[in-house]
């Protein structure tokens, strides 16, 4: 029905910057909320950030001022801009978004995961 993918993890150093993108492809009629979340080995899946359909972004207290939320209606796409990365940053990172599929029913989503991983 529909799908989300994403892309733009990997290795960096700390302090380092990473962009991460979400695609999500189907059966799509709308798509309101989306959000990326991560989760540490060992922990529970956290939200990081979440942007509306209008564009209004909320962010964890863990990653304010460093991490940026954006998104490209037109592509149904998603993008985590990330800088001065930390090694508490690595992570699983997964994107989910709330759809209304061209059939008029209503998913929640999640991507498959993309792995960042911060050394120090």
């Amino acid at each position: 029905q529909v799908q989300l993918v994403e892309s733009g993890g990997g290795l960096v150093q700390a302090g380092g910057s990473l962009r991460l993108s979400c695609a999500a492809s189907g059966r799509i009629f709308r798509i309101d909320d989306m959000g990326w979340h991560r989760q540490a080995p060992g922990n529970q899946r956290e939200s990081v950030a979440l942007i509306t359909r209008g564009g209004r972004t909320t962010y964890s207290d863990s990653v304010k001022n460093r991490f940026t939320i954006s998104r490209d209606n037109a592509k149904n796409t998603v993008y985590l801009e990330m800088n001065s990365l930390k090694p508490e940053d690595t992570a699983t990172y997964y994107c989910k978004a709330k759809v209304t599929t061209t059939d008029f029913r209503y998913l929640e989503v999640w991507g498959q995961g993309t792995l960042v991983n911060i050394s120090s």
